[in-house]
């Protein structure tokens, strides 16, 4: 579904990350993605931050694309395409959710719909997205915050680390910097612990087509972009290297 909307709502997330709200009646579950057009610069996949019939996407500034987005102001338009890509399985499992940076965005769908603990983690404080909200669907929720500025002074894998060894999680959710989903990933394993997580690659067509997003024989705009354990035990490159825009793989 292809489509103009009108941006209704710009909320400011933190210094650089704002969330845009519009509404369309495609039919979107928690952990797809659209494609979001800025006329007269680029279109680019964006996750989904919330899923009902207004939907919104939450936006890093961190380059051309996203700084035009931030550029843009309530009543302007965007073009958007989707949804794409599989979402999580919401299995009614008790689940540990590890968002960290930006990776928070589409999990907030998730955390509307299950019962869930949560880790959201940041480089500092200033850089904690939708903790707000997410007490209010949530049991527990912990920060972990690299400088130490807010809550447990570490990164959000060894915080998870702890929340498991006490806690009686039968699967974790997650999304983030592919890194910290690695450690993520290999953490779970050793403790038997199934995970989804949501990755992410360069994408142009996000119908299967252009091969820019493969990650080993998979193809993230389609396969994915949320994998389970037994696919992610199945992919060499997952916390190890990229495709740049030209198709080269590269070391993340």
């Amino acid at each position: 579904m292809s489509d103009v909307v009108r941006i209704k709502r710009i909320s400011q997330e933190s210094k650089d990350t704002s969330t845009l709200a519009f509404d369309w009646g495609a039919h979107t579950v928690p952990g797809q993605f659209i494609m979001v057009w800025i006329p007269g610069i680029d279109e680019i996949p964006m996750s989904l931050s919330s899923t009902g019939s207004e939907k919104t996407v939450t936006v890093r500034k961190v380059g051309d694309a996203t700084s035009a987005i931030h550029a843009l102001q309530e009543g302007d338009r965007i073009g958007v395409r989707g949804p794409y890509g599989n979402g999580f399985d919401l299995n009614g499992l008790r689940t540990l959710v590890v968002g960290g940076g930006v990776g928070m965005a589409p999990l907030m769908p998730v955390l509307r719909t299950v019962y869930a603990d949560l880790v959201i983690g940041a480089r500092s404080a200033d850089e904690i997205l939708f903790e707000e909200e997410a007490r209010r669907y949530c049991s527990n929720v912990e920060i972990s915050t690299d400088d130490g500025s807010l809550g447990f002074h570490g990164n959000a894998v060894q915080l998870a680390e702890a929340m498991m060894d006490k806690g009686d999680y039968e699967q974790v959710i997650a999304c983030g910097p592919e890194v910290m989903l690695h450690y993520l990933f290999q953490a779970c394993e050793r403790r038997g612990l199934p995970c989804q997580l949501s990755l992410e690659r360069y994408m142009k067509c996000a119908v299967g087509i252009c091969g820019s997003c493969m990650l080993g024989r998979e193809r993230v705009c389609i396969d994915g972009p949320v994998f389970d354990s037994e696919r992610l035990r199945m992919l060499p490159e997952f916390g190890r290297s990229r495709r740049d825009p030209a198709g080269r793989i590269v070391d993340l």
